[in-house]
């Protein structure tokens, strides 16, 4: 384990002399490791123990250092599990005067994306699925729930839900919602999306890699044809820290 530790903490920056508390040299150290890559995205970090003994520091001192960065977000407790490495983030921008699919959002920013599915299949609606879309008690809707992630870094938890009508099949969904509800002539229009703050709670901030409590951004999103119809009523779930949502305002001429 020491020579583990050698590769990631050289001793020379742990043992420098100058003034400073000796966890913060500690996380230094470890912030080091992570920026540098010597510690990686999902990496687990060694045991307090195991870093206190290389480190000739007592557990509170270590303790101390891995509080820090876990409160900048370079670091994640998972309950049970450990302590793991975050990879910085970049942070995104959208735009909510433009109505786009996160695929084709993140592909316009040369962004490999992939999903993690969740959830997808027929369900028999809930009360608000069946107000919002409009169907009668007997419908059934298509629901395509998933884990969006952008670079092997995940970014929002997306939760779909369509009318039968318009996507009768939710597994000929592979990546875009709206690349399948072009090829079925019912593509969106316009929406109506609605922002509001958050915390992040389990289990959703284990799927996105942040610590129980982080910011959120919860988004409601109501999609509609040209005609007026509902077509897509979605509940999406985004990093704080690595979102952003840009508004474009005007002022109109007199």
């Amino acid at each position: 384990m020491s020579h583990t530790l050698a590769a990631i903490l050289p001793r020379e920056g742990l043992l420098a002399g100058g003034p400073g508390p000796l966890y913060l040299k500690l996380r230094q150290s470890l912030e080091e490791a992570i920026l540098s890559g010597k510690l990686n995205h999902g990496d687990a970090l060694p045991p307090e123990r195991d870093l206190a003994d290389y480190a000739n520091v007592s557990r509170v001192t270590v303790r101390k250092a891995v509080d820090d960065l876990v409160r900048d977000g370079l670091l994640v407790r998972r309950h049970g599990s450990g302590t793991f490495v975050v990879r910085p983030v970049s942070r995104v921008e959208q735009s909510l005067s433009r109505l786009t699919s996160f695929t084709e959002d993140m592909a316009r920013r040369g962004l490999n994306t992939r999903a993690e599915w969740l959830e997808r299949g027929l369900f028999h609606p809930s009360p608000d699925e069946m107000m919002t879309l409009g169907l009668p008690a007997d419908a059934l809707v298509a629901r395509l729930g998933r884990l969006r992630i952008a670079d092997d870094m995940p970014l929002a938890i997306e939760r779909a839900c369509v009318s039968t009508e318009f996507l009768p099949d939710p597994l000929s969904v592979s990546s875009s919602l709206y690349a399948a509800l072009e090829r079925a002539n019912a593509r969106p229009v316009r929406a109506v999306q609605r922002i509001s703050a958050c915390n992040i709670k389990d289990p959703d901030a284990t799927m996105l890699g942040v610590v129980v409590g982080a910011a959120g951004l919860s988004i409601e999103r109501v999609s509609y044809l040209a005609s007026g119809r509902v077509v897509e009523f979605t509940r999406s779930l985004y990093r704080g820290d690595a979102y952003d949502f840009v508004a474009e305002l005007t002022i109109p001429e007199s």
